[in-house]
């Protein structure tokens, strides 16, 4: 029992010096605020506003009709330009489609014949030019179709394809962006508010104090993971509720306390991550360059930001080991499919395994800071 309460008030320090940093304490809500909203919007990969301009050398009823089938929010109004001047406004950059309607292509339509439609694209717009080149070529084919026949579509077609997008029928990558940005912050500042602890107490000198009481090394490093791993709990909680839910309007098909406990176990495995690397940092500098070299794969190789399975194998082997990969899986899982823990539980374990093993390694190296201090 005295271990108990030497770990809670050691905690309850812990807050209050957190309390202290203003600086701290405006970056928490920054990053769970702003920051989470920000990235969600900027990690939107539909087709919006893109800028377009039509070359309409045919100038026949049909021409007009396509012309006139790309409005918003796909696409921004159609601009016209001759032909001579493509390739300089796409050089300056001006827009990322341009489309050349050739002379006579109704005539040769209505004969029978398959003329060719140009479309010049601008492919440093990466996700624009990829998905906008599909919805142009839908767009002129069913315009054409419905010119020749009265009716949109190909009588032809002998199936029907009917798509069922589940867990997200919008297809709204902000919903997506939203709940991964979430792991990310939580995954740099439970990294960042622990390491900083430590550092903070060794350059005020207090960690001396710490050393003469009766207290073990196991209290001290369990105090930070609880109260550290709390603020970020709590902050990513809000962030959930208020930021994704509020603001971005995602609804949530599982159980939010499920997905709570498992951001417990990550959390467990990232603040003594944070321990072992203000352990081997001297000071807030090394600290920060330790956290970039860590946090950066951490965040691009758990499946938050490209799909898993097209990562090279050793990747995939490798990133079995971090903890992040595991809680990626398990969001996805609650937040958008609705699984419950029957589904889940093979990731709280890796979770917990993976948390136990830093959790070891870092009180070992964190007692023999200790010891060498003394």
């Amino acid at each position: 029992m005295q271990r108990i309460t030497n770990i809670f008030h050691l905690g309850v320090k812990e807050l209050r010096s957190l309390y202290r940093d203003p600086v701290l304490m405006i970056f928490i809500v920054f990053a769970f605020s702003f920051m989470v909203y920000a990235a969600a919007q900027g990690m939107s990969q539909e087709l919006r506003n893109a800028s377009i301009a039509v070359v309409d050398e045919d100038r026949s009823p049909l021409s007009a009709r396509i012309i006139n089938a790309f409005y918003s929010p796909y696409f921004k109004t159609p601009e016209q330009i001759n032909l001579k001047d493509i390739d300089k406004l796409m050089d300056a950059g001006r827009y990322t489609f341009v489309l050349d309607i050739p002379p006579h292509f109704q005539r040769d339509v209505m004969a029978g014949k398959q003329p060719d439609i140009q479309i010049n694209v601008d492919a440093t717009m990466m996700s624009q030019a990829f998905t906008g080149a599909g919805y142009m070529q839908s767009i002129i084919n069913g315009e054409i179709s419905e010119f020749q026949q009265g009716v949109r579509g190909n009588s032809s077609e002998s199936i029907k394809l009917t798509s069922r997008y589940k867990f997200n029928p919008t297809l709204n990558s902000t919903w997506f962006g939203g709940v991964m940005e979430i792991s990310n912050m939580v995954t740099m500042l439970s990294i960042v508010l622990t390491g900083a602890a430590l550092i903070r107490e060794r350059e005020r000198g207090t960690l001396e104090h710490l050393l003469v009481m009766p207290l073990m090394s196991f209290e001290i490093m369990l105090s930070k993971v609880w109260a550290m791993g709390l603020i970020v709990l709590l902050a990513a909680g809000l962030s959930l509720r208020f930021v994704v839910q509020g603001i971005m309007e995602m609804p949530i098909a599982g159980s939010v306390p499920l997905y709570m406990a498992g951001m417990a176990l990550l959390l467990f495995s990232t603040t003594s991550l944070g321990i072992f690397l203000g352990t081997v940092a001297r000071t807030m500098p090394q600290l920060g360059l330790l956290i970039i070299l860590v946090f950066m794969p951490l965040q691009l190789l758990s499946g938050g930001s490209t799909p898993y399975e097209s990562m090279p194998q050793i990747v995939q082997t490798l990133m079995l080991a971090a903890p992040t990969t595991h809680f990626v899986s398990t969001a996805q899982a609650i937040l958008y499919r609705g699984a419950g823990f029957d589904v889940v539980w093979p990731n709280f374990l890796a979770l917990l395994v993976i948390g136990m093993v830093f959790f070891v390694a870092t009180l070992a190296l964190f007692r023999k800071s200790l010891a060498a201090a003394q």
